[in-house]
């Protein structure tokens, strides 16, 4: 077998606890790649790290949404395996409900996380990825160019983290640094089982929507590209592969085929959305709220 280009190198994930971050680390690991994790969910990530073992990774517990903190982090990771090659910016929420009916906390969080969340990100880990002329790969979404109502601050943050890397590769590449996005469709995380067990209205939109739209694609097939594409320091990562052709006409056909499915179906489902987002008494997860209250008390 060929030695993989990723052996011997060395990956920040944050968003590492579980989901996608969790099993691209255990992939990463079994490449020889040595990690820098970093989560809020402080249980699962001492886990993961243990699993992995401490001579391959090291796990901090940090709010993205705190710069000092991400800079806290790569100091570790530089001081233990000298530097960042690799940075995996896959940390992300999302909230319920319309834009009438969000919670403004709820929705300034999300955006917080996954922009302020992937420039923190990026910035902390920016010198040391230059000066190993590394990759990092910015987890956007289909959301980037096919929104769906009532996830308008998931939509706006995705478009926004995918300019934010555009821009980035602008600056980067004549430095040697490769920077990618990925784009997937629904994956079946944490994010999207809290979403369907939270919400008939999530459900029954993802029913609405014709093959493949409204499609779950598994994590190992998720993990599989984001390997190839931190291997081969892919300009674009998509998941599943026809994501690519939608993205190459953009909002065109599949904004069209969206667009008339929700104008039939959003006066039945977004009023049910808010309807159950308002007896949940929250507009995101509960595994987010708890974690959103460690982020604002970490003691």
């Amino acid at each position: 077998m060929a030695r993989s280009t990723l052996e011997g190198k060395v990956a920040f994930i944050t968003g590492a606890a579980r989901g996608i971050g969790a099993e691209t680390a255990r992939a990463l690991a079994a490449r020889n790649v040595k990690l820098l994790l970093t989560d809020l969910d402080e249980a699962p990530l001492r886990e993961l790290a243990a699993e992995l073992g401490e001579e391959n990774a090291v796990a901090v517990v940090a709010d993205v949404c705190d710069l000092p903190a991400m800079e806290a982090a790569v100091a570790q990771a530089v001081q233990r395996f000298g530097g960042i090659d690799l940075v995996l910016a896959n940390a992300g929420i999302a909230s319920y409900g319309s834009v009438a009916q969000v919670d403004p906390t709820t929705f300034k969080r999300v955006i917080d996380i996954n922009v302020l969340g992937v420039f923190h990100t990026v910035r902390a880990a920016l010198p040391s990825v230059t000066e190993r002329k590394g990759y990092i790969l910015v987890v956007s979404s289909l959301a980037a160019f096919t929104p769906v109502p009532g996830l308008a601050a998931y939509n706006a943050s995705k478009a926004g983290v995918e300019h934010f890397a555009n821009a980035l590769r602008l600056e980067m590449s004549w430095q040697g640094v490769g920077v990618g996005t990925a784009h997937m469709s629904w994956i079946d995380t944490p994010l999207v089982q809290d979403a369907k067990k939270d919400l008939s209205a999530f459900r029954k939109m993802l029913d609405a929507m014709p093959p493949p739209l409204g499609t779950t694609t598994s994590v190992d097939a998720c993990v599989k590209a984001f390997v190839k594409g931190l291997e081969k320091r892919s300009r674009h990562v998509f998941v599943p592969g026809w994501v690519a052709a939608i993205a190459q006409g953009r909002n065109l056909a599949a904004g069209r085929v969206v667009q008339k499915v929700m104008d039939t179906q959003s006066p039945e489902l977004l009023p049910l959305m808010d309807e159950e987002v308002r007896r949940l008494g929250r507009s995101t997860s509960a595994r987010n709220t708890a974690l959103d209250d460690v982020a604002v008390d970490p003691e």
